[in-house]
């Protein structure tokens, strides 16, 4: 099992790549209404559920891999 601090650093990227995801999503749904699509709202909710699947895939990958170290070198001894 994972400590409160490595389950609290997974949450946190968690968190912040899903809000990530989610205002690019958004944003290029908006784009893509406004230019491609005459002002159509499905681009939008097109966009922002691609950016919440990413997210979610993401978030799930991360908390079903516990032995992953994220950006940390292990030396050998």
């Amino acid at each position: 099992m994972a400590s409160e601090g490595e389950l609290g650093r997974k949450w946190d990227r968690c968190l912040a790549d899903s809000a990530v995801k989610l205002g690019a999503g958004f944003g290029l749904g908006i784009v893509f209404s406004v230019i491609f699509f005459k002002r159509k709202t499905w681009p939008i909710a097109f966009g922002s559920g691609m950016g919440f699947g990413m997210a979610y895939s993401n978030c799930q990958h991360d908390f079903q891999s516990p032995y992953l170290l994220h950006g940390k070198f292990v030396k050998e001894q």
